[in-house]
């Protein structure tokens, strides 16, 4: 499954979201990048106040905060 992480640079809660990844990988073969929301206005005014926020293929959004199990159950 591809996913796309949504955050930004210095983001401690994105650094979080980024190691849950790490953790879920581990048990489901997961891919993701890391998109930068601070280099899209239209993100920013989206996602801004939201991030990290995971989204899925098929448009599906995953909101902080999640755990290990969220991601988990998001990415079956």
């Amino acid at each position: 499954m591809s996913l796309v992480l949504l955050g930004t640079s210095a983001c401690h809660l994105c650094e979080q979201a980024q190691a849950l990844l790490v953790q879920a990988n581990s048990a489901r073969a997961l891919s993701w990048q890391l998109k930068d929301i601070a280099l899209d206005d239209a993100l920013v005014e989206r996602y801004g106040e939201r991030i990290p926020v995971l989204l899925r293929d098929d448009g599906a959004e995953l909101n902080w905060p999640f755990s290990l199990l969220d991601v988990l159950r998001f990415t079956q």
